[in-house]
């Protein structure tokens, strides 16, 4: 393969969605983590959306036992839409149409949870010998922001494989993939020298983390089927990626990294998932109005509470 085809367009997105969901217990016994709403909307259905809006609308999701629930979701529910339609429930009618009509929606089974880059490779045979996407579900990127736009981009004018960094606080770097870094010719384009899987903070290489957003070269799939279990005992994509960012571009490097500082919404721990569902509450006009007013009145009785 040469460079050049090597730099062709991004088509395809992976989404990732065969995780257990321990830390929402018990609620995640029977239902996905990935579509608990937030408000209304399940989680996964934002990060289909990001990915169309960048102009990819070929969604593999990468699944798992008692994930069912996501492909209907995805699918027509016609006597739901003929009830809604017998109603003249516009509104609700298209809400319910527009999930399945979003994308062009495929799913793989991964048979047993052994880590993020397993899950990667096991939508090869979907990808092909083909850049693609990867967005996981726990991250949630403003829907102003052009994140996965610019790192198609970058993708396209250096080759390789391209990551989200965004800087966090030394405490938190415990909880992520950070990378060291070198600076390019672009402000807010780096060249990955190195990447470390939930450091120590003293033995991180920076505040900069991998957030849930990546463009890989196809390379990434050979690298992945010799790569041995890395940290919890599960094939770590930053493993395979640290493996890529040392080669050269004819062999599947490098790997540069966008400097994200726009919006993102973590949704995978309860604490963060309640903030986010409040802020896009508070974002909505149809809920604004009522839902601010109360929230105020709680929060100062709340304060109150907590003085006397």
């Amino acid at each position: 393969m040469t460079d050049t085809d090597r730099r062709s367009g991004v088509a395809k997105a992976v989404v990732p969605a065969a995780g257990l969901g321990t830390r929402f217990l018990p609620a995640t016994k029977a239902t996905p983590k990935e579509m608990l709403p937030i408000v209304d909307k399940p989680a996964i259905q934002y990060v289909v959306e990001e990915a169309v809006d960048a102009g990819l609308d070929d969604v593999l999701m990468v699944t798992g036992r008692s994930k069912r629930s996501i492909e209907d979701h995805f699918d027509r529910a016609y006597e739901l839409e003929e009830a809604l339609r017998a109603k003249s429930d516009t509104q609700r009618l298209h809400s319910v149409r527009e999930s399945s009509e979003l994308a062009q929606v495929h799913y793989v089974r991964q048979g047993e949870p052994r880590g993020l880059g397993h899950a990667v490779l096991c939508a090869s045979a979907h990808v092909g010998d083909e850049p693609f996407a990867v967005l996981l579900g726990d991250d949630l990127i403003g829907r102003r922001e052009a994140l996965l736009r610019r790192m198609i981009q970058v993708r396209d004018t250096y080759g390789g494989s391209v990551v989200a960094l965004m800087e966090v606080e030394p405490e938190q770097v415990s909880l992520y993939g950070c990378a060291a870094i070198e600076p390019t010719g672009e402000d807010d384009v780096v060249a990955v020298t190195d990447l470390v899987e939930k450091p120590a903070p003293d033995q991180a290489p920076s505040r900069w983390a991998v957030i849930g957003r990546y463009i890989c070269d196809p390379a990434v799939f050979d690298v992945l089927r010799e790569t041995p279990p890395g940290r919890g005992g599960e094939i770590q994509l930053t493993d395979a990626l640290l493996e890529l960012a040392r080669r050269k571009p004819a062999d599947g490097g490098p790997v540069h990294g966008v400097l994200f500082r726009g919006q993102r919404y973590d949704t995978g721990n309860k604490a963060d998932y309640l903030r986010t569902v409040v802020e896009f509450a508070c974002e909505r006009p149809d809920l604004a109005a009522d839902f601010l007013p109360w929230l105020r009145e709680f929060v100062d009785r709340h304060s109150a509470d907590e003085r006397a």
